[in-house]
């Protein structure tokens, strides 16, 4: 585990956190890591709630299932990305969501009753533990509302150039790479692929960009 220590620190659920307290705070918050193959559930609907991850190597899909099988896409978790933190904030019992490994993965479990709480040593790292999640948890509200924006546009090409839009400014270029692949993005924007793909090609050949897998260049401004 101490060989990911650089790496957790990175993440902004450990800011204010000197190296020097990481080993006391892995126990303390009962730090756990675990083997996922690609492919495999990293966590399934319905499991126990109370846990929250951090990819160290790999990452996960996470998704959320309907009454009818239909699949969205809420959020990619990467290496050194943080999930699940939301439900550390509430009284949720169980998991409503599904993770997937995309690639070989390795996860760090954290026990959320253990962050939330001062533990018997009564280290004075859990306050700033508890103010960095509050940040975390806020910040990925604001992406959930910037989604809600791409999906309330009326049709697919809207919305996928609305995407688009969005990633080239955050990338201040007009080509860039996205961290989805075509199924992936389709079920983020709530779309169906095929339809999603037959807007792309009109795209194309209306010369509005050129695309190829993940990579993306925007001709007209």
């Amino acid at each position: 585990m101490e060989k990911y220590f650089d790496l957790i620190l990175e993440n902004p659920l450990f800011n204010g956190i000197g190296a020097e307290n990481l080993r006391s705070l892995m126990t303390c918050l009962a730090a756990k890591v675990k083997v996922y193959p690609k492919g495999s559930p990293v966590f399934m609907e319905g499991d126990p709630a109370g846990f929250i991850g951090i990819v160290l190597e790999g990452s996960i899909q996470i998704v959320r299932d309907d009454f009818y099988g239909n699949r969205s896409l809420l959020m990619l978790a990467q290496q050194g990305d943080i999930f699940g933190e939301a439900f550390a904030c509430t009284d949720l019992e169980y998991v409503p969501l599904s993770g997937f490994a995309i690639r070989d993965c390795k996860v760090m479990w954290l026990e959320c009753r253990r962050m939330l709480t001062v533990c018997t040593n009564a280290c004075s790292f859990h306050n700033t533990l508890v103010q960095n999640l509050l940040q975390d948890v806020a910040q990925k509200n604001l992406l959930l509302s910037q989604r809600v924006q791409f999906m309330s546009q009326k049709t697919t090409k809207e919305k996928l150039m609305a995407y688009l839009l969005d990633q080239a400014k955050q990338h201040n270029a007009m080509e860039f790479t996205i961290p989805l692949n075509r199924q992936a993005l389709a079920d983020f924007l709530g779309v169906e692929r095929s339809a999603m793909s037959a807007e792309l090609s009109k795209l194309r050949q209306e010369g509005f960009l050129d695309s190829k897998g993940s990579w993306f260049r925007l001709l007209q401004e």
